[in-house]
């Protein structure tokens, strides 16, 4: 899959541009939906305040605030069904669970509840495309435009790439449908790889 982008060309847009410009895309996704593949095991969410919880070792704190999120996240899935179309992800994993792993899982099962569908799948299923690095993390918005999520050496989100080749776009997207139907979903998956864990240490 990475060998798919080698060569694509792309716009690297900063983050103020990047979130304006994917808040307008998004709600333009009715016609094959939003897709999103997560591959990397463990990230920085500064500013998120329940990934602050869980950094500085609150893991009750960080818990109820995912909780607290969840009826505006009901709301926006709520509104993409309004516009046509669902918010679909498949999330690589690998155990044992990175302490961040443990919180996002947490954090996405809230997600899926909320009405934005949600599958796992075990790193050693996609190991096989994996000869050229680690699949990129990557998500389509109907077939208009992709973005690839680009972080820093910490693991923070600095910018994204934006692709805007249909052809590429459509093979991409039959992607990670693939591995989204490969894999199981994660509210069937959680209760037995994360609900029984204790909680992950501070990060901080």
């Amino acid at each position: 899959m990475s060998s798919l982008l080698d060569g694509a060309t792309s716009e690297r847009l900063p983050l103020a541009s990047y979130y304006a410009e994917f808040e307008t895309n998004y709600w333009r996704s009715a016609d094959l939906g939003f897709w999103k593949l997560e591959r990397q095991q463990t990230f920085k969410e500064p500013g998120y305040d329940s990934w602050e919880a869980f950094s500085r070792g609150d893991w009750k704190e960080s818990l109820r605030l995912l909780e607290a999120g969840r009826e505006e996240m009901t709301q926006y899935h709520q509104k993409g069904r309004e516009h046509g179309f669902a918010s679909r992800r498949i999330r690589v994993v690998e155990e044992p669970l990175s302490p961040y792993m443990q919180w996002e899982l947490h954090a996405l099962r809230v997600r899926a509840e909320s009405g934005g569908p949600i599958h796992v799948i075990d790193a050693d299923k996609v190991v096989q495309y994996e000869s050229g690095g680690l699949l990129p993390e990557i998500y389509t918005l109907g077939s208009h435009v992709m973005y690839e999520a680009v972080y820093d050496e910490r693991g923070v989100l600095e910018a994204a790439r934006k692709y805007v080749d249909r052809d590429l776009i459509l093979r991409c997207q039959r992607f990670i449908e693939e591995l989204y139907r490969a894999g199981e979903p994660l509210l069937d998956w959680f209760d037995g790889h994360v609900a029984h864990l204790p909680p992950p240490p501070a990060q901080t």
